[in-house]
């Protein structure tokens, strides 16, 4: 299947933390880009944006808004970057509805490592949203990814801002670099449609204690660390690593260490940084 390089590709979540990545990839590799935003702003930088809510499929907030058909005109090409997690399922429903309409050719969509196997509220609804692109009858590609570095930072802080800090027996994470999964999705976007590609995760597998351990350290802050054990059905899932990549994933290869070293004053020891390593 080969696509067209003149109709423009629509970025949903085009202004999050992976779409400020995606964006200018996409640009560089010679794309004309479209960003779906609730608010509406000039273009710039080559990159049009189009107002429009997909939880409503409205014009989006102030005048200005031209809605989520018209931000799909013409486009061949979807990335849906756009999180929420209490209507993950509905905006991503409405987003296929409006594509068939507009006869999108591949529809490219960011999950979770875990979506099918982890019993919470946000991971089920990333499932739900998977089925809802697989199912849609549009040339799909989905892939799961592991937490971001910059989630891992705010989960990090927010228990370093406690006076002590819950050590989460058993809770493994294994974080990647938003630059790294960008540089994935980009790729698979001016490829053809591939459905479940593998998992793509960080470089290495750590505790959530050594993560929140590293954070501190590198933001100059002390706090004691209590032990807690994560109960029930959710902390087994954790323990037995529901969340993390199977076998055979791709690795990011942007460290935590080097992560932690450019955004915090104290820094960190730089870590090797380079593109995804595939299996």
């Amino acid at each position: 299947m080969t696509l067209p390089t003149h109709a423009p590709v629509l970025v949903t979540g085009g202004t999050g933390t992976l779409g400020r990545h995606v964006v200018p990839l996409l640009r560089a590799a010679g794309r004309d880009v479209r960003v779906l935003t609730r608010n509406p702003r000039p273009a710039a930088d080559g990159v049009e944006y189009v107002a429009g809510d997909l939880l409503t499929g409205a014009d989006g907030k102030g005048a200005g808004g031209k809605g989520v058909d018209a931000a799909l005109a013409g486009v061949e090409v979807v990335l849906h970057l756009a999180g929420d997690a209490k209507h993950d399922e509905a905006t991503t429903r409405n987003l296929v509805a409006a594509a068939q309409r507009a006869g999108v050719r591949h529809l490219v969509y960011i999950s979770v490592i875990g979506a099918d196997r982890v019993p919470l509220g946000y991971f089920r609804a990333k499932r739900a949203a998977e089925q809802a692109v697989a199912g849609s009858g549009i040339p799909y590609t989905t892939l799961r990814a592991a937490q971001f570095h910059d989630l891992t930072a705010k989960t990090a802080a927010a228990m370093g801002r406690l006076p002590l800090v819950p050590g989460l027996g058993g809770m493994r994470w294994e974080p990647v670099d938003a630059r790294d999964v960008a540089e994935r999705l980009v790729e698979l976007a001016l490829a053809a449609p591939a459905g479940l590609v593998r998992d793509l995760a960080g470089p290495s597998v750590r505790t959530l204690g050594d993560l929140t351990r590293d954070y501190l350290a590198a933001a100059g802050k002390r706090r004691p660390m209590v032990p807690l054990r994560v109960p029930g059905k959710v902390g087994r899932c954790y323990r037995e690593g529901a969340n993390l990549a199977r076998p055979g994933a791709d690795r990011g290869a942007r460290t935590w260490e080097a992560f932690l070293a450019e955004t915090l004053p104290a820094g960190a020891a730089a870590g090797a940084t380079g593109r995804v390593r595939t299996s």
